[in-house]
């Protein structure tokens, strides 16, 4: 006699799995998203000028579900959803890296916001993708 398990204990098995999936994602994922804002967050470092080093103290990682910190004289400040990651240049008293990145009419642009993006998108992408091919993997695996 065979112990296969009938289509509906298959079919429910298999809604447990795939309601599993969006949980498990979460979890593996904050991890990754802040490493990978970490690292962009690191290499703005390397790449900003430093004149008297208020833009570098600004750069700031916030992981999901926090609030990043208000950037602009009228607040400027957002909470970030479960998936999200952000890494923001600014505080109120420190108002011009969007000047330093593009540039003004009477300064030249010291891109390092875009660069650093640019520099580490492929790594943390990499991560990412590891990490939710890692939750789609193991979720609904703890029976």
């Amino acid at each position: 006699m065979s112990k296969r398990k009938s289509l509906a204990a298959q079919s429910a098995a298999l809604e447990m799995r795939l309601l599993a999936i969006p949980h498990a994602m979460l979890a593996e994922l904050r991890p990754a998203l802040v490493k990978g804002a970490q690292d962009i967050a690191d290499a703005m470092e390397q790449l900003a000028p430093e004149d008297t080093g208020d833009l570098l103290n600004t750069i700031t990682v916030t992981g999901p579900g926090g609030t990043t910190p208000a950037y602009a004289s009228g607040g400027g400040s957002m909470t970030l959803a479960d998936n999200q990651a952000a890494v923001t240049v600014g505080s109120p008293d420190m108002r011009h890296g969007h000047l330093q990145e593009f540039g003004t009419v009477k300064h030249e642009a010291q891109p390092f916001m875009r660069p650093a993006f640019r520099l580490k998108k492929a790594k943390v992408l990499a991560r990412i993708s590891r990490a939710v091919a890692k939750a789609i993997k193991n979720a609904g695996d703890s029976k």
